[in-house]
């Protein structure tokens, strides 16, 4: 090999081989120390993914059999931890109810709300999939409603890559059509349908809705569409509460 390989430098171009000599590739022993070198490098960046892999798995485990640990004492104690929370508040009855009250309402109405807005933004990519005929429409939607819990992106998870491949392989009509679809349509529906329904059992302003909705979920992550509606429910319910004198202080 190595004659082989000193044969096909000679018969190479003077400019070429002036290229190959800058980057020391010339020499048989000093490319093979780089492709060792190279070869040690990404056998190196592999087993670094390898053991974030097995890590990040490892925690999952741990995290969900934690999860699965607490869900059962919360199913058989929760009412009784909830009773105890109630006492604990330093409120008067009328007021711990109203906190309490608004809270489940908010609770109930964001979940019910984000489960309504996924289903249909999954509905309408799987639609749109059907008609410009993308394979497994019913896959990519079920998979468009989950990615639709997450913030920004969402759904353009799916569909953006989707209309970049029919734009560079000359679909050109069904890209636009998607994308026009993808952002008129499903885009908007997020900030259309999230406040109506989440805004209509809680009482609170479609803008207060997407923002704490939005600043929940940056803050908290994926749990954060529930946690911050349910933070801005309870301030305004004290804000109100202490805000109204005659209320606060009955005469």
């Amino acid at each position: 090999f190595g004659r082989y390989f000193q044969q096909i430098v000679g018969v190479l171009p003077d400019w070429i081989v002036s290229v190959l000599e800058r980057f020391e590739v010339t020499d048989l022993a000093s490319l093979e120390q780089k492709l060792s070198e190279g070869a040690a490098q990404v056998s190196q960046v592999f087993a670094r993914y390898a053991i974030n892999f097995g890590r990040n798995t490892f925690d999952f485990l741990v995290s969900l059999t934690i999860m699965l640990y607490l869900l059962f004492f919360l199913l058989r104690d929760g009412q009784g931890l909830a009773n105890r929370i109630k006492r604990a508040v330093p409120l008067s009855r009328m007021y711990k109810q109203r906190l309490f009250d608004n809270f489940t309402t908010v609770i109930r109405a964001t979940v019910k709300g984000n489960v309504l807005v996924a289903i249909a933004q999954g509905a309408l990519g799987g639609l749109i999939f059907w008609f410009l005929d993308v394979q497994a429409p019913l896959l990519w939607g079920v998979v468009m409603a989950f990615l639709s819990l997450l913030p920004a992106v969402g759904a353009a998870i799916v569909w953006a890559p989707v209309a970049v491949y029919f734009l560079v392989t000359g679909a050109i009509w069904q890209g636009v059509v998607l994308i026009a679809f993808g952002v008129l349509v499903i885009g908007l529906v997020d900030n259309i349908l999230r406040p109506i329904l989440v805004g209509k059992d809680t009482k609170m302003p479609d803008y207060l809705v997407l923002l704490s909705t939005l600043g929940g979920m940056a803050l908290f992550g994926l749990n954060g569409f529930v946690i911050g509606p349910v933070i801005a429910a309870l301030f305004i319910a004290a804000w109100e509460m202490f805000a109204s004198a005659e209320e606060f202080h009955p005469q």
